[in-house]
């Protein structure tokens, strides 16, 4: 039989296929899977402290794709750690949490609350939030700022470290070195692109927040390039992530150098996309003769 699992680091995998951070809540959607086909869940994302998220609407359908302008909406740390976490310490998955935060110093508190926590086996860190100590530039577009949140995170928790990539920058080898280089076990590739909806009755943005994050199959082959790229820039493993609808659009992925790849927009139309990706994997890796997804060939920029 044809073997499916990834070791990233020190976390090693069933499958290579995740749920995306921001698509299954905080597991509250799981119960609607085929859990057999899950590798691992990533959490909604999570703040110390409660936060309401953007007015409605929040949610714009595009072609071949969604924008979305949640806001980070989120119940607080206090909350996951007394309503969630408890549940994930009995999955036969493990859990990420998704970490967000407006300065380096909530990043590195929220690691350290939820280091050791049952059922948190790591994390996601976010660094598409904006940094309000640097007039609300984003973490994630400098080099300088993205590795300073690895740090604060790294320093304080023993669990694995991803760091999340915005594709809204000029190099994001440049990103993906500088976060490898303070201690990130493993890259996400990438986070949602930032785009705008009218509404040609009102002339009026069709988000209340004016802009929102594209998803789905329209960012795809961006978001290939942009992982491959990442890939390609580092040693460390990278996760690809970006408009997966199909085994084959989750393949393009791993042969660009990424070595699990995470679904979510799909999952709003087909509640069983992820368990369709997962056996495709392995029905590919049988049919061409790959005995497991660790031999699967690689384009990478440096071959």
């Amino acid at each position: 039989m044809t073997d499916v699992g990834v070791v990233l680091g020190s976390l090693a995998l069933r499958g290579p296929v995740l749920a995306a951070s921001g698509t299954f809540g905080y597991g509250t959607e799981v119960p609607l899977l085929e859990r057999r086909a899950l590798g691992g869940m990533v959490s909604k994302g999570i703040f110390l402290r409660p936060r309401a998220g953007t007015a409605p609407p929040r949610i714009v359908e595009t072609p071949s794709g969604m924008l979305n302008a949640i806001g980070l909406q989120g119940p607080g740390v206090e909350a996951l750690i007394r309503d969630y976490a408890p549940a994930w310490a009995g999955w036969e998955f493990p859990v990420l949490v998704n970490l967000n935060g407006e300065s380096v110093e909530e990043y590195g508190e929220l690691a350290a609350r939820l280091d050791g926590v049952p059922g948190v086996a790591g994390f996601e860190v976010n660094i598409s939030c904006p940094n309000v100590d640097q007039g609300g530039m984003y973490f994630g577009n400098d080099p300088v700022a993205a590795a300073r949140v690895t740090a604060a995170v790294r320093r304080r928790t023993r669990l694995p470290v991803w760091v999340k990539l915005t594709p809204m920058v000029t190099d994001i080898g440049v990103i993906a070195r500088a976060v490898e280089a303070e201690g990130a076990d493993a890259l996400c590739a990438v986070n949602t692109f930032v785009g705008m909806s009218i509404d040609l009755r009102t002339r009026r943005p069709r988000l209340a927040n004016r802009t929102g994050g594209l998803s789905g199959p329209a960012v795809r082959p961006l978001a290939v390039h942009l992982a491959n790229q990442a890939a390609g820039a580092v040693r460390i493993p990278v996760v690809g992530i970006g408009g997966i609808a199909t085994a084959e659009d989750a393949l393009e992925f791993l042969v660009a150098g990424c070595a699990a790849v995470q679904v979510g927009t799909a999952t709003f139309i087909d509640g069983g996309a992820i368990a369709a990706v997962h056996d495709g994997i392995a029905a590919y890796l049988e049919r061409e003769g790959i005995a497991s997804l660790e031999k699967l060939p690689r384009c990478l920029p440096r071959d």
